[in-house]
């Protein structure tokens, strides 16, 4: 693991966990730009994580997809760092992972690797390429080199850099929009 990415995610962690109710606040207005996008009106499935207490709420967003008659899919890890989406179980039937992360049960039939929009998460953001830091373990770097849909993240204020403030190396996968509060 390259040492100054890990020491970039340690110094952010700890920045996010201090703003988490500032990043919890900024969802509400992250969801109002989500939902006037294109590619969230056109969408017929969205994918999405469970957000743990200092990311961007995903629990808001996946009511309004469901309110807009839209299928969630949430991502189940995989061996060799791999992800699957597949729908959302809805809170009460979804099983923690090794790593503490609410995720359905892998069922092959109901894998969909294509959703139409993707909100891919992240704990920082360059606005100026459109790199993004996840929380190291490579999953979505892995899945985003083989999806073919449009990607975007909300980025509340803390995740927001002008540049990459962290290396950004050739596997990282650039992201098509990054939304943030203004």
């Amino acid at each position: 693991m390259n040492a100054e990415k890990k020491a970039f995610r340690e110094q952010q962690i700890a920045k996010l966990q201090a703003q988490a109710q500032a990043t919890q606040a900024a969802g509400e207005g992250l969801l109002a730009k989500l939902t006037q996008l294109p590619s969230w009106q056109a969408a017929k499935t969205v994918g999405m994580t469970v957000s743990n207490p200092f990311e961007v709420p995903t629990a808001p967003i996946m009511a309004a997809a469901l309110a807009a008659g839209k299928q969630v899919l949430i991502p189940r890890c995989l061996p060799k760092r791999q992800m699957a989406f597949l729908p959302d179980p809805g809170p009460g039937q979804r099983i923690k992972s090794a790593f503490g992360i609410p995720e359905p049960a892998y069922d092959e039939a109901q894998v969909n690797d294509q959703p139409d929009l993707l909100i891919v998460p992240g704990i920082a953001y360059a606005l100026d390429t459109h790199a993004r830091i996840g929380f190291g373990g490579g999953y979505y770097d892995r899945f985003l080199q083989r999806y073919q849909g449009p990607t975007v993240v909300l980025a509340a204020p803390v995740m927001a850099y002008a540049t990459a403030a962290w290396p950004v190396e050739d596997h990282d996968v650039k992201i098509d929009q990054i939304l943030t509060i203004d």
